[in-house]
């Protein structure tokens, strides 16, 4: 997949050259490009960004320099399967959206900064995306949390691919409960039946535990969810108030 990111600070972007994501780089499953847009700004002082018209505060990016950049990436790399620009008034993003994304092969990220976008931005983008109802200064952070999230759903970029198949939310549910070595730390234990090796009971109490825990995490989830295993547990659950740790499902 190629991914193009336009940002006034493409230094904040060296992150992704590490972990997983510089992994998927090196391997060529991804191939990240950073542009700066004040690199196509066609005034002598190298401005991106201007008062607005009517007044108001805060200082808004033209429309010039971004578009220029966009025409550079397309020119180099050909059009993007979508163009998004990170906003907080967008489309929340989560597991369902990073999973579309993650079939894409272009998606370029368009990063603002200061007050805002000049309203012809937003005509030049498939989507506006927020990471949820708060402000943040730039896009930046935003765009790398998208593309973290979304490279893991592509084959290759996990060493098993499995475990973006049991993430949390990826099948509605909170990730169940994880345990490794010792078995019995301070008095606190392994629930018994993930060390005896019955495959069918451990899946089955990694649902059960998956469930409790959205039900006590996240129960807003479970409005969602119409498979009617999942929905039987959830009365089942409900009706015990004595479960105090994972031990007891």
């Amino acid at each position: 997949m190629q991914i193009d990111i336009l940002s006034l600070f493409p230094e904040m972007f060296g992150a992704l050259q590490a972990s997983l994501i510089g992994r998927a780089q090196e391997n060529g499953i991804l191939k990240i490009d950073v542009t700066n847009f004040r690199d196509f700004t066609t005034n002598k002082q190298h401005h991106v960004d201007d008062t607005p018209y009517g007044g108001g505060a805060g200082m808004l990016l033209q429309v010039q320099p971004i578009a220029a950049a966009l025409n550079d990436v397309t020119a180099k790399h050909g059009p993007s399967d979508r163009t998004i620009i990170l906003d907080p008034g967008g489309r929340q993003f989560d597991h369902a959206y990073a999973v579309e994304l993650a079939q894409c092969q272009h998606l370029t990220f368009i990063c603002g900064h200061y007050e805002g976008f000049d309203q012809r931005v937003y005509d030049l983008a498939t989507d506006q995306v927020s990471l949820g109802d708060y402000v943040v200064t730039g896009g930046e952070l935003p765009a790398m949390v998208m593309i973290d999230a979304l490279a893991r759903q592509i084959p290759g970029v996990l060493g098993k691919q499995e475990s973006a198949a049991t993430d949390s939310f990826a099948q509605g549910l909170l990730e169940y409960p994880q345990y490794t070595r010792p078995a019995d730390y301070q008095g606190q234990t392994v629930p018994f039946v993930l060390t005896n090796g019955n495959h069918p009971l451990i899946a089955e109490w990694r649902l059960k535990a998956a469930v409790w825990r959205t039900l006590k995490e996240r129960p807003d989830l479970l409005e969602k969810i119409t498979d009617p295993t999942i929905q039987k547990l959830v009365r089942q659950l409900n009706q015990r108030d004595d479960l105090s740790s994972f031990n007891d499902l």
